[in-house]
């Protein structure tokens, strides 16, 4: 029996159904690097362009005085490609609420379609979730951390959104959930997140929900 008043799990994919983001941000770290001598680790970059479409990651870079196009986006999501052929794997754990029945479940994510579905290949869920129970960034006109996309999840799903929870990750992400007015939980079960620093800045965000385990998540929603 579901515990809490949710209807539907809206689920970001990279950092929580797999721990993927760390791999996209790298390779957007280098090429920072690279290009503009920008010498952020991991986690800066993680905290500045996590979670986002392309698109919001570039206007957040454009705004910080950096002359950059769709060309840096284009060579890092090459690098990721490479990444994606070499394979990745789910969450552990996860698997157990992806097979429950009674409630809802989508994705809401930053990735490109042709991206994102090859994602759900690789990890073998593609069957489960669907082209209709995927929504994408490029659907709205404001992606993460404006809340267009979990609302939009919502309403294709046919929920409102005080019945949905959403699992993130990034602050993007975190900060779109409680724009949307959803119950919002912070995964930080990846190796980028699950530290101490990070899950301060979580908390300083309004979250009051943070897990590094998929059982507890689990616990969380139906026991």
């Amino acid at each position: 029996m579901i515990k809490t008043s949710n209807k539907l799990i809206i689920w970001d994919f990279d950092g929580v159904i797999a721990d993927t983001e760390c791999l996209w941000m790298e390779n957007r770290r280098k090429l920072l690097k690279k290009y503009f001598n920008i010498n952020w680790d991991l986690k800066t970059t993680n905290h500045i362009l996590g979670g986002m479409h392309w698109t919001t990651r570039l206007q957040t870079l454009q705004k910080m005085g950096l002359n950059i196009d769709k060309n840096f986006e284009d060579e890092a999501t090459k690098l990721d490609w490479q990444v994606l052929n070499k394979g990745i794997s789910l969450t552990p754990h996860i698997e157990k609420i992806f097979a429950r029945t009674d409630i809802k479940q989508c994705i809401a994510t930053g990735g490109t379609k042709e991206k994102t579905e090859k994602k759900l290949k690789a990890v073998g869920i593609d069957r489960i979730f669907t082209p209709d129970k995927v929504f994408l960034a490029e659907m709205v006109a404001h992606g993460k951390p404006a809340p267009d996309l979990f609302l939009l999840a919502a309403q294709k799903m046919g929920e409102k959104p005080e019945n949905c929870l959403v699992i993130e990750d990034s602050p993007a992400g975190l900060k779109a959930g409680l724009a949307a007015n959803m119950t919002t939980l912070a995964f930080v079960g990846s190796k980028m997140n699950n530290n101490d620093e990070y899950i301060a800045q979580v908390r300083d965000l309004g979250i009051k929900y943070i897990f590094n385990n998929m059982n507890d998540i689990y616990h969380f929603i139906f026991e």
